[in-house]
């Protein structure tokens, strides 16, 4: 016999933590990132590791933190009808003493049944990028995740790249434009509006930032809207077409640019386990040391200022302000 597999013997050392209630239901078990740096692994080998586990039933995504142990189901024993047998005989189809009943298949797991269609096909692939990230997601990935064949899946996608395009333009169709005019509200009004709204987005789906190109944009055209909906807030102040397309860009891609950090904030708390401030506190004594060195005096002004509260969100707020501060003497000239 030919040697056990190491996504095998991985999967099964972490099934055996599960068993043992070393990890009990909704705890996080190894991220892929984090079983490459374990086991000095391939990514393609720390994927097959999770999807192992997840075709057992073990683990679930659970959005937002990652890969975590499944609650297992138990469900409550009914009474036979009498044509099947009465107490302590097992019925066609049902367990008795000794004997399992049907083992659920993954469409059971998921709560689904029958082949998918395209629309469930990218809202899984959407459900495992908001828990995982968009590096697991893979062709193999989704088609274990749904319980069919990886060739199966391009009866509704294309390939990977046409799969991104769908789950992006499904993500931007879940929230409406914001119902302002700039006749009414003004076009600061709008355009903050609208790039508060994609922040949102990027917030609820961290790999959606990784996702969205302004050099070799995917063309989704409910991200497009997005686009033509700010040239509309812009509009109507004497700028030439190209310079209304660049100064719409420009606000789009800063609030990507400034969210692409959100992903790896999520990844690297999955995998230490720690938030962004308690990641910070570990790391005190080197920046007391850096800062006390007296080379970075405004630094350490900054720093040691009780009124000093940074976060991404906070910095994305200030920065969307200077930026709309910049474009009003453009606009209003």
């Amino acid at each position: 016999m030919g040697a056990v597999p190491p996504y095998r013997r991985i999967a099964a050392g972490i099934a055996a933590r599960i068993a043992a209630g070393e990890l009990a239901p909704g705890d996080r078990v190894p991220s892929t990132r984090q079983l490459i740096a374990d086991h000095g692994i391939a990514m393609a080998t720390a994927t097959k590791v999770i999807a192992t586990l997840r075709e057992q039933g073990l683990v679930q995504p659970r959005p937002g933190v990652g890969t975590v142990v499944a609650t297992p189901a138990h469900p409550q024993p009914s009474l036979p009808p009498p044509s099947q047998g009465g107490p302590g005989q097992a019925g066609p189809g049902q367990a008795g003493p000794g004997r399992a009943g049907p083992k659920p298949t993954q469409s059971d797991r998921a709560g689904t049944a029958g082949p998918p269609d395209r629309e469930r096909v990218v809202r899984t692939a959407v459900a495992i990028a908001d828990a995982e990230g968009l590096g697991v997601l893979s062709m193999r990935r989704l088609a274990g995740e749904l319980g069919m064949p990886t060739m199966s899946l391009y009866r509704h996608v294309s390939g990977k790249e046409e799969l991104l395009l769908f789950m992006m333009d499904t993500v931007f169709a879940a929230d409406a434009l914001p119902e302002l005019s700039p006749g009414t509200h003004g076009w600061r009004t709008c355009v903050e509006a609208l790039a508060r709204l994609q922040w949102s987005m990027y917030r609820r789906h961290p790999w959606l930032a990784q996702a969205v190109s302004f050099t070799r944009p995917l063309l989704a055209p409910r991200a497009m809207a997005h686009t033509e909906w700010t040239m509309r807030a812009l509009d109507g102040h004497g700028l030439a077409p190209d310079v209304l397309f660049l100064a719409a860009v420009t606000v789009a891609n800063y609030i990507r640019g400034t969210a692409v950090n959100i992903e790896e904030e999520a990844q690297a708390e999955q995998e230490t386990g720690l938030t962004d401030a308690q990641w910070l506190d570990t790391q005190q004594h080197r920046l007391g040391d850096i800062l006390g060195s007296g080379r970075y005096p405004l630094m350490h002004r900054a720093v040691t200022d009780p009124a000093l509260e940074f976060d991404v969100d906070r910095l994305m707020e200030f920065g969307l302000q200077r930026l709309l501060d910049g474009l009003t003497p453009v606009l209003e000239s």
